[in-house]
């Protein structure tokens, strides 16, 4: 099902039932570049912005997780640090991952957003109520989902998202 992007009112709609968000790290979470010290161990820098994003989301009780086809230390210490408890790493069938996770907190499709920003994400992106691509992602990618953000990876897109579903669930609540 290709989406070709929703008009901003179908957004709002969409926004409007997330109770929860996933996310992918590289590329999303992250600019999506690989750093190495010289021991050889990964290194990832993380947007303070996305971070006080995911607690102000949870403070909402939505709930945030992450689905990562690569697996790296540091992505649990951030997960950790965030009070995400939700952390699937290593997984090339991200759908597998989302189907244990929404069965965990009883999800419905319309329920969840995800954003992704290469390949590996398109099945999972097909399969959510709300999928979102980050402005550096993949244009592959970019077709399929509900919403390109305006920042790339790293740099705040996830906040961006974040500030835009709160935005709308905080006005359907008045």
């Amino acid at each position: 099902m290709k989406r070709a992007g929703a008009t901003l009112s179908q957004r709002r709609q969409k926004a409007k039932r997330v109770r929860y968000l996933l996310l992918d790290v590289d590329g999303v979470m992250t600019d999506g570049t690989l750093y190495f010290d010289e021991s050889g161990r990964e290194i990832k820098g993380f947007s303070i912005y996305d971070g006080h994003g995911i607690r102000l989301l949870k403070k909402a009780q939505i709930g945030v997780g992450i689905i990562s086809g690569r697996t790296s230390a540091v992505v649990e210490w951030r997960a950790k640090d965030l009070g995400i408890e939700d952390v699937h790493q290593g997984s090339r069938d991200k759908v597998a991952a989302y189907e244990i996770i929404r069965a965990k907190h009883r999800l419905e499709d319309e329920a969840v957003a995800f954003i992704g920003d290469d390949l590996i994400d398109i099945p999972l992106l097909r399969r959510v109520g709300f999928s979102i691509a980050v402005a550096s992602a993949i244009d592959s990618v970019k077709r399929e989902v509900d919403w390109v953000t305006q920042k790339k990876g790293g740099e705040g897109a996830i906040r961006e998202v974040i500030d835009f579903i709160l935005s709308i669930q905080e006005s359907k609540r008045r």
